[in-house]
């Protein structure tokens, strides 16, 4: 084979097989399905997951939720800062150990996440709808192989 030759083989492959290209493409279109079911709470997707994640742990320091959800120190801090200042988390000292602080959720977050129930449902009806059930369920097993 020629380096042309060799050269499209591996972009016809990569296109084709690439698992993190595809993951990537289907990624931004179910985070396009939730984002325009939380937009009129001015709630992006990826701001969900934070909230959800920080009322699961209770108190948690920053670095702990990174680690849990996977999240460099920027996009983290990003995130942190929008939903801080919406007033849905709050960030106080940590009572065991003042030189760090820990995350949680507000009354204002928890009535946030209780209204925004009805629309999570939609975007998961449509999100199932678009993976059917066999790519559902393939998406919520391999969380569990993602965090082992």
């Amino acid at each position: 084979m020629t380096r042309s030759a060799d050269h499209l083989s591996i972009v016809d492959q990569i296109s084709s097989e690439c698992l993190l290209g595809h993951w990537r493409k289907v990624n931004r279109v179910l985070s396009g399905i939730y984002e325009a079911e939380m937009r009129d709470w001015g709630l992006k997707s990826s701001q969900l997951n934070l909230l959800v994640a920080v009322a699961k742990a209770g108190p948690v320091r920053r670095i702990d939720l990174g680690k849990r959800l996977h999240l460099d120190p920027s996009t983290l801090t990003r995130n942190l800062k929008v939903m801080l200042k919406q007033g849905w988390i709050e960030e106080r000292p940590d009572e065991e150990d003042q030189r760090s602080a820990r995350l949680k959720i507000t009354t204002k977050g928890r009535k946030l996440l209780e209204s925004i129930a009805p629309a999570w449902k939609r975007a998961q009806a449509r999100a199932r709808q678009m993976l059917g059930n066999e790519g559902a369920a393939l998406v919520l097993g391999l969380k569990e192989r993602a965090w082992s």
